[in-house]
C-alpha cells in the first residue's frame, strides 16, 4: 500500500494540462520536436543564502530542470538518450542581497548546461538551463508537431498562456484553458497521491517520473563530463492526464 510521489506537480495545473490536450487530440499532428529554456543570471542578487545553488547538486539544470523536463515527459513521454554541454562562466560570484552583501562564491558546478533530448517515440529536445544569461527572448517550452507548434506556459506556474498556430495559420491562436487549477495550486500532487492509494492506481505525480527526470539531469552532466551519448537508464509513463470538468478540490471524477 505503499506510494511514493514527486515534486513538481505544476504539471497538474490548467496550463500544461490544457497543453496535453491539445497533444492528445491531434492539435498539432505528431510531435516532431520540442525546446526548453531556463535562462536567467542566478540568485545572488535576491536570494539571502544562495551559496547552496553554486555547490554540487546545484546550477540551473538541477534547481529548476525539474519542472521543464517533467512537463515534457508529461507531454511527449520519456526520454531515452541525451548529449549534454556543461561549463562554469563565473568561477567566483558576489553576493548582492542581504544579509551576506559582499561575500564571494566560489561556484563548484555547471551554471550553464545544454542538451539533446531524444524522446522514445522519436522526438529531438532541446533544453537549455543558465545562471550566466542577463537577458533573451526565447520562450518557456515550444512543441512542434507536423500539423502544427504549440507555445507552453511557464511550467513553474499553474497557468496560461497557452497558444498553438497550425499549419497554414496566419498567426497564433490563445486557447482557452480547459482544466481546472489555473491559480497557485502547489500540493495538487499530493492530493493526487493521496487519491491514487485510495483508488489503487498509479500517482500522476509519481516516484518513476521524479526518479526518470533525476536520471536524464544526471545524464546530461555525465554526458558533458564524459564527452559522449548517455543512454538513459530509467523511463516511465506519461502520467494520465487530467480529466475533463472535475470538481475543484478533486482529481478525479
Amino acid at each position: 500500500g505503499l506510494l511514493v510521489g514527486g515534486a513538481p506537480d505544476t504539471f497538474l495545473g490548467a496550463g500544461i494540462q490544457t497543453c496535453r490536450k491539445l497533444i492528445d487530440d491531434g492539435w498539432i499532428g505528431e510531435p516532431v520536436a520540442a525546446v526548453a529554456f531556463m535562462l536567467g543570471h542566478g540568485h545572488e542578487s535576491w536570494h539571502p543564502d544562495p551559496d547552496f545553488y553554486y555547490q554540487a547538486g546545484g546550477g540551473p539544470m538541477f534547481d529548476m530542470g525539474p519542472y521543464y523536463l517533467t512537463a515534457l515527459v508529461n507531454l511527449i513521454g520519456p526520454i531515452r538518450r541525451v548529449s549534454g554541454s556543461a561549463r562554469i562562466t563565473f568561477p567566483e560570484r558576489t553576493i548582492t542581497s542581504q544579509p551576506k552583501f559582499g561575500q564571494k562564491i566560489t561556484v563548484r558546478t555547471p551554471t550553464h548546461v545544454a542538451g539533446t533530448l531524444d524522446f522514445a517515440n522519436g522526438a529531438i529536445g532541446t533544453i537549455i538551463t543558465s545562471f550566466d544569461v542577463w537577458s533573451h527572448q526565447l520562450p518557456r517550452i515550444e512543441v512542434y508537431g507536423t500539423a502544427g507548434s504549440l507555445s507552453v506556459p511557464d511550467p513553474n506556474t499553474f497557468g496560461g498562456p497557452v497558444r498553438v498556430r497550425r499549419a497554414g495559420a496566419q498567426d497564433w491562436s490563445e486557447i482557452p484553458l480547459t482544466h481546472g487549477y489555473s491559480k497557485n495550486s502547489r500540493g495538487i500532487g499530493v492530493a493526487d497521491l493521496a487519491t491514487a492509494l485510495r483508488r489503487s492506481r498509479k500517482p500522476r505525480a509519481g516516484g518513476d517520473l521524479a526518479y526518470h527526470v533525476l536520471d536524464v539531469m544526471c545524464a546530461l552532466h555525465d554526458s558533458s563530463r564524459e564527452e559522449r551519448h548517455i543512454h538513459v537508464q530509467s523511463t516511465c509513463e506519461r502520467p494520465a492526464a487530467l480529466p475533463l470538468g472535475i470538481a475543484e478540490g478533486e482529481v478525479d471524477p
